[in-house]
C-alpha cells in the first residue's frame, strides 16, 4: 500500500469516528432509576438493559426503544427512562442508556 492510502484510510476513520461521537453528548438533568419488579427479584434475575432514547430539542424524551436485556428487567427500565430530561439543544438527538440490576 502506499502513503497515500494509508492517509486515506486514517481519514476515513476519523471522520467516521466524529460522526458517532457527535450523536451522544447531550447531559442527564433528570435520572430516574428504575425499581426492580418483585418478580424480577423473586426470580434472582440480573443483567443490563439497554435502551435507545429519542430525545426532544427541549430536553425530554419523546420516544424508548428497547435494544437489549431480559425482558422481565426491561419495562421498568423503559418507565424510568421516559422520565428522564437532558439538557436543551438546538436539535433532537438519540442517546443509549444501559440499566444494571
Amino acid at each position: 500500500m502506499t502513503k497515500f492510502t494509508y492517509t486515506l484510510i486514517c481519514i476515513t476513520l476519523l471522520v467516521g469516528t466524529l460522526c458517532i461521537a457527535d450523536d451522544s453528548g447531550r447531559k442527564v438533568t433528570h435520572r430516574v432509576e428504575p425499581e426492580e419488579s418483585a418478580l424480577a427479584q423473586k426470580m434472582q434475575l440480573h443483567g443490563t438493559v439497554k435502551l435507545k432514547l429519542y430525545v426532544n430539542a427541549d430536553g425530554s424524551v419523546r420516544r424508548v426503544e428497547y435494544i437489549s436485556g431480559h425482558p422481565l428487567l426491561s419495562q421498568p427500565a423503559i418507565e424510568a427512562a421516559k422520565q428522564w430530561k437532558y439538557e436543551p439543544s438546538d436539535k433532537e438527538s438519540t442517546e443509549e442508556a444501559s440499566f444494571k440490576y
